[in-house]
């Protein structure tokens, strides 16, 4: 019996069809690009090239370009390239990004820089002394603000760079800890806590999200100077109190941060300027130093000359002779003493005042 192909009804020996099997497809005319070992070593090659030449063009140390691997090379890129959108090397001002470290070390804290969505544009090379990371190594964590704060700070910093973003030339301020070194870490057991004030300003006109930028001075929320720290002295001023808190003597800086002269607050009690909210804390402080419970450090509020309010830092301890309690207190603002409050709430146990 003669079989014919249904197709072209050529006769056929087999059960068999002229098309070919499923499986078994005709060879097409291209066929697809397999990577060999010699390929991938090549792309590799090239990519590194690039690496290379766009490390040479950046302009730092010829030891620091040793030193970047290809991660902190592409970061410091990518870093560079926001700047240089935000700050053309034809129009940049003459107090733009190329700060001296000399400057610089005038500062309480490290400059930030940040595009609307929150990239980082610039830091301030200082930012070692405030954080113990240089800038390339801090770029490692990200390239966005958000990775180099605490998460927790994350929804309260959106907000606040929202806030600037809709009303431009509006200051605005958040407390957060950022990430530190291992050794800073070790020494103080934590990352730092920083307040970052800064708001948004129009680099060029017209006014537009690519055009403007969050100018902000990072300062660190540290502790009281026990070792008399020079460089955050201007925020600070003293005062001298018999057991019963009474002033005896006050800096003069006094006048610059509470409003009142020296003679005005010698002979009167310090209980007169505290705010009726912080009254328990306050003596529950005084009462801990007055029995020689060592030094005692609460954030309180003390009534200006105009009548408004001031946060305060206020680290008291009984002199050597114990016939006067002595008192340093730091100026803070609102956002700073929401947070010292928030962690002390934390971290301090509450202790029982003595019958």
């Amino acid at each position: 019996m003669t079989i014919f192909c249904s197709h072209c009804h050529r006769p056929l020996q087999a059960e068999m069809s002229c098309l070919p099997r499923r499986g078994k497809q005709a060879p097409s005319g291209s066929k697809p690009f397999r990577s060999t070992k010699s390929a991938s070593k090549a792309r590799r090659d090239q990519i590194n090239a690039e690496l290379q030449a766009l490390r040479s063009l950046l302009p730092i140390s010829v030891r620091e370009k040793e030193r970047l691997s290809y991660l902190h090379t592409m970061a410091l890129v990518c870093l560079r390239l926001r700047g240089a959108q935000l700050f053309p090397p034809d129009s940049a001002p003459p107090a733009g990004p190329a700060l001296g470290m000399e400057l610089l070390s005038l500062l309480p804290g490290f400059l930030l820089v940040l595009s609307t969505n929150g990239k980082l544009v610039y830091i301030s090379e200082n930012v070692a002394q405030v954080l113990g990371l240089s800038v390339v190594e801090l770029l490692a964590q990200g390239d966005t603000v958000f990775d180099i704060l605490d998460g927790r700070a994350h929804e309260d910093a959106r907000e606040k760079l929202l806030l600037a973003q809709e009303e431009p030339g509006r200051e605005v301020t958040f407390v957060s800890e950022m990430r530190t070194s291992k050794a800073f870490r070790l020494q103080h057991g934590g990352n730092r806590a920083v307040a970052v004030h800064g708001r948004f300003t129009a680099l060029h006109w017209p006014a537009s999200s690519t055009t403007a930028a969050f100018l902000a001075l990072c300062t660190p929320v540290t502790q009281l100077p026990a070792d008399g720290d020079p460089s955050s002295q201007d925020d600070l001023f003293q005062s001298i109190h018999i057991l019963d808190m009474t002033f005896t003597d006050v800096t003069e800086s006094v006048t610059y941060h509470l409003g009142y002269r020296r003679e005005e607050l010698v002979g009167q009690s310090w209980y007169s300027l505290l705010h009726p909210e912080d009254a328990d804390l306050a003596a529950a402080q005084h009462r801990a130093v007055a029995l020689g419970a060592g030094a005692g450090t609460a954030v309180l509020r003390l009534l200006r000359r105009d009548r408004t309010w001031a946060w305060l830092r206020v680290s008291a301890r009984r002199d050597g002779g114990g016939r006067a309690i002595t008192c340093t207190s730091r100026c803070l603002r609102e956002e700073e003493a929401a947070y010292l409050r928030a962690r002390q709430h934390r971290h301090t146990p509450r202790t029982t005042a003595p019958p």
